[in-house]
């Protein structure tokens, strides 16, 4: 029969003399058509060969060879897209990893608060090394047989990539529980939560992984992992993600709820304008922390509004992190301070070693001194002893 063929647009599973395989359009095809449920033919021949693919992909998928928005032109916009998150998740990782020095070097800002950014950091961080690692595995070769790309360090990657979402997401929920929990909680001790947010935020994601993993390897372990999923693998991974994002977002409206109301209590008869700059302000840190902005295409199909979506979750979604570091280390009035006490420390101890330095060299060069080390070598030169030792003997 026919192998396996990867033509560099379909994957064409192995086939029998004289069979005709037929397979769906490629989806890149369906989002620049927006034309569904189109499908291909090959025949394998009985000289073991494959047939052009009928009809052809111009006329099977819609394709118009005369389109501006050709398979190359989006293969060119897709490079673009890609070098501009993967500017965005490096600029995340740094700005994340500098922050999480910062939070654990100062004693200061050890507190229950810090913990649970910092860990919100530490997701973030993974998520950027997993979308690297799955880009370097799957994408870094162009001649590469996808067909036969069925390897446990692809797997690996692919199951990793979703740990990372998940955690990302979890933390997410988990900084705005803990937001809600100090806005009605005021007296609560919220030590005692610490491990509990802990075990919620990395715990959950694990079960949830070792679920999808088990359900992949005995009910779809096809390619790498990396292929459109059946109901079941889909929701398992997309289920605890979209619950995240709609209790998030129920958090988030509750909290500016109580933000509104503790604004006008605290002002009285104050300037409206002023409230709404003040809850305008706190809206806008609030969106990246809770990542509100992932509620727009939550409830939507993969398909639905594809270009949109790349924008805002790959785009926008790579920046996150480093507009949560600079908005929660780098623009917070208590690092700063802190920073600058350091920063000052730092060179006024260095003019403490400079002034050293310089004392000790001025008094190794100062006259005062060569004439004492001058003496000093006269009174204890060989020459010297001689000349005492043979006074004393004419002496005698």
């Amino acid at each position: 029969g026919c192998d396996r063929d990867w033509d560099g647009l379909t994957c064409w599973p192995r086939a029998t003399f004289g069979e005709v395989v037929k397979v769906p359009c490629p989806r890149f095809f369906e989002e620049i058509t927006n034309i569904h449920g189109s499908f291909l033919q090959r025949n394998c021949t009985q000289e073991a060969y494959w047939s052009e693919p009928f009809p052809p992909y111009t006329i099977a998928c819609g394709f118009d060879e005369g389109s501006s928005k050709g398979p190359e032109d989006q293969k060119s916009y897709y490079s673009a897209f890609w070098r501009v998150y993967t500017a965005g998740y490096a600029a995340s990782v740094t700005s994340l990893i500098t922050a999480l020095i910062v939070f654990a070097a100062f004693r200061k800002f050890h507190c229950t608060r810090n913990y649970i950014h910092m860990h919100l950091f530490v997701s973030f961080i993974l998520r950027a090394i997993a979308v690297f690692t799955k880009d370097a595995v799957l994408f870094a070769d162009e001649t590469m047989d996808h067909c036969l790309m069925s390897t446990v360090s692809c797997k690996a990657a692919v199951a990793f990539f979703q740990f990372s979402i998940l955690a990302n997401f979890f933390w997410l929920l988990i900084e705005g529980i803990y937001l809600q929990t100090l806005l009605l909680l005021t007296f609560v001790s919220d030590k005692q939560y610490v491990w509990w947010f802990i075990f919620t935020g990395w715990g959950a994601p694990t079960a949830v992984m070792l679920a999808w993993v088990l359900t992949r390897i005995h009910r779809q372990n096809t390619g790498c992992w990396d292929d459109d999923e059946n109901g079941v693998v889909l929701w398992i991974i997309k289920g605890p993600i979209l619950l995240t994002v709609l209790i998030n977002f129920v958090i988030f409206i509750n909290v500016i709820r109580i933000l509104v109301h503790k604004l006008k209590s605290q002002e009285g008869g104050g300037s409206h304008s002023n409230h709404f700059v003040r809850l305008a302000k706190s809206t806008l840190l609030l969106i990246p922390l809770f990542g509100v902005h992932y509620i727009v295409f939550a409830f939507f199909p993969e398909s639905t509004g594809l270009e949109a979506r790349l924008y805002i979750e790959l785009g926008l979604g790579s920046f996150q992190g480093f507009v949560v570091a600079l908005l929660y280390c780098f623009s917070n009035a208590e690092v700063q301070s802190e920073l600058k006490k350091q920063l000052c420390k730092w060179q006024y101890q260095e003019y403490l070693n400079f002034t050293h330095k310089h004392r000790t060299l001025s008094r190794e060069n100062s006259p005062v001194n060569y004439v004492t080390q001058l003496s000093l070598l006269e009174k204890f030169s060989p020459k010297r002893k001689t000349s005492v030792y043979q006074n004393g003997v004419t002496s005698i």
